[in-house]
């Protein structure tokens, strides 16, 4: 490639030539993309407080694993389940009893899956003058058998009641599934167990039709009703959820422009000081040289990470301030003196020698005749170096000094090992965003060694 196709087309028109080039380009794509779309759709102060509060996340299931498991377990695991007023199958009548109104609700649906449901809620809103909504709830089973899952009186306008916490039901549906057993299973019998299981050793699923009806007793003509019960299942989504609850690609969406800005921004800062630092020390030399060596000799002996683990124990960082100490720390460093040998080559060239023949500053030759020679070999290095700063940015997170406020890839990582995922078979939670930061490396890695064969003839050889 002659000096010529050293501009921004001729390169850019090179790296097409590459497959792996491209492949880094669409993987780059994505990425950028997904940024896009979560700064777009939710604004960055925003995303850090929604993640935190819990309370926006109870109508997702706990723990689940992503719904395209299914196309690679034998075991079809259930997705979650929602029926009631407004959703298809639902049925309703309305008598007078005593004086009150009594409303009966009917929902049925079918359950074809090979697990359990985790958890059943019931979503109530209602309006009461007087005494509230009296509440009964009747479970019909596939082989006709009805179980009672108790009186509920809501206090609330709108109310989650979390049926399968209730402690007195969960003792009496296991003490009515042991008596059909004729045995004490050695398996916990939930009331999610409960209400789906055949009778049998072994903890199996009934599979077919099931039926919920709801009696609900208003005792005032103005009181209104509603509900919806929703079935928590275990998959969820194209990356499952974890133990808050939260939906893992909302914590991907949000966590890809924070990886990416945090390691273009760190890259290409730190690259370009380096750069001019190096081009510093070599033209000018002297004492000039002497003390940008010596600096950057020092800064070669500073333990780089524990350094930065230290001040972020000691002062909390947020996201932006450790980007500009890990920037202040790299500032001068190995390149440095790369690039200063580089220089030094250029300065005694013909064409800088005839810059300062016809009378150009230094300030010009360093400008115009020195950089632009040695940016192009060092654009594939600024590219490579990316991926280093954006896996420095999760291990920081994964070491527990992330900014609380942000979502990232790191800090799922790290709270997925809080949460146990690794022993307790919640592979997703780790799994996954790990794959993020492995896609962004290789996207990265592409780019970079196809640029780096385009700049460095001996390798376009090769």
């Amino acid at each position: 490639m002659s000096v010529s196709e050293y501009t921004l087309k001729g390169i850019f028109k090179e790296l097409m030539r590459y497959k792996s080039a491209l492949v880094g380009l669409a993987i780059l794509v994505f990425l950028v993309a997904l940024s896009l779309y979560a700064l777009i759709f939710t604004p960055y102060a925003q995303a850090g407080e929604i993640w935190n509060d819990q309370n926006r996340w109870l109508a997702y299931p706990r723990n689940a694993a992503p719904e395209w498991y299914n196309f690679f377990s034998s075991k079809k695991l259930p997705p979650s389940i929602l029926i009631g007023e407004g959703l298809p199958n639902h049925k309703s009548e309305e008598a007078e009893r005593e004086g009150h109104r009594v409303i009966t609700y009917l929902d049925s649906f079918t359950y074809n899956y090979d697990d359990f449901p985790s958890e059943l809620v019931l979503l109530i809103n209602t309006t009461y003058s007087g005494s509230p909504p009296t509440v009964k709830v009747y479970w019909v089973k596939p082989s006709g058998e009805e179980l009672n899952l108790s009186v509920y009186r809501p206090r609330n306008i709108s109310e989650s009641i979390y049926i399968s916490n209730n402690l007195i039901l969960e003792r009496d549906l296991e003490e009515y599934a042991i008596d059909k057993l004729g045995f004490t299973p050695n398996y916990t019998i939930t009331i999610p167990v409960a209400l789906f299981m055949e009778y049998k050793g072994e903890p199996t699923v009934m599979k077919g039709n099931y039926t919920v009806r709801i009696e609900v007793t208003l005792y005032n003509r103005s009181d209104t009703f509603s509900y919806r019960l929703l079935m928590h299942g275990k998959v969820y989504g194209i990356a499952g959820t974890d133990i808050y609850r939260r939906p893992l690609e909302i914590g991907l969406i949000w966590g890809a422009p924070i990886a990416l800005s945090f390691g273009i921004v760190a890259s290409v800062t730190i690259t370009f000081a380096n750069l001019i630092l190096a081009a510093i020390s070599g033209y000018y030399g002297g004492k000039i040289d002497s003390l940008i060596q010596r600096l950057t000799e020092i800064y070669m002996i500073i333990p780089f990470v524990p350094f930065i683990v230290t001040i972020s124990i000691l002062y909390g960082l947020d996201i932006w301030r450790l980007l500009l100490i890990v920037i202040i720390l790299s500032i001068l460093g190995t390149p440095v003196k790369t690039y200063r040998v580089w220089v030094m080559q250029l300065k005694t060239s013909p064409y800088v020698e005839a810059a300062i023949a016809y009378g150009a500053s230094n300030l010009r030759i360093i400008a115009l005749y020195i950089l632009p020679r040695i940016l192009p070999p060092v654009v594939p290095s600024l590219v490579l170096s990316i991926p280093s700063y954006v896996f420095l940015e999760a291990a920081l997170a994964i070491l527990g000094l992330s900014d609380p406020k942000v979502v990232s890839w790191g800090r799922i990582i790290e709270e997925s090992f809080a949460g146990g995922a690794v022993y307790k078979g919640y592979y997703h939670w780790v799994l996954i965003p790990s794959a993020m930061l492995i896609l962004t490396a290789i996207s990265f890695a592409l780019i970079g060694l196809a640029l780096d064969r385009i700049v460095n003839p001996r390798l376009r050889e090769m």
